[in-house]
């Protein structure tokens, strides 16, 4: 059983920064890819960014690049999403998610979601 906790969310005005963590279950951890996903009202969920579990290339949707990292940290089975120059668009439930196959997972299909985290970005 994979699982996934996600924490970090909260409310912060636009430009500033915030850093979501998700702690995965160490099997999990070591032999599936990582990604992170948002779900704005009334919106489809869309892709955010996601790694790779061996290579750590990581990529990431096009409204993200340059303001968004993601990473890893084995020490303590955690992904993270550094979010920086935040903008009121990027107000969502941000959920983290895994798959065996980097491509299945980038186009949103996994078995394993966390519970959400909620982002709010005021203008």
């Amino acid at each position: 059983q994979v699982q996934l906790v996600e924490s970090g969310g909260g409310l912060v005005q636009a430009g500033e920064s915030l850093r979501l963590s998700c702690v995965v279950s160490r099997r999990a951890f070591r032999s599936l890819h990582m990604g992170w996903f948002r779900q704005a009202p009334g919106r489809e969920r869309e892709f955010v960014a996601a790694i790779g579990w061996s290579s750590r290339a990581t990529y990431y949707t096009d409204s993200v690049k340059g303001r968004f990292t993601i990473s890893t940290y084995s020490a303590n089975n955690t992904v993270s999403l550094q979010m920086n120059s935040l903008k009121p668009e990027d107000t969502a439930v941000y959920y983290c998610a895994s798959n065996a196959i980097l491509s299945d997972l980038k186009q949103g299909r996994s078995n394993y979601w966390g519970q959400g985290t909620q982002v709010t970005v005021s203008s």
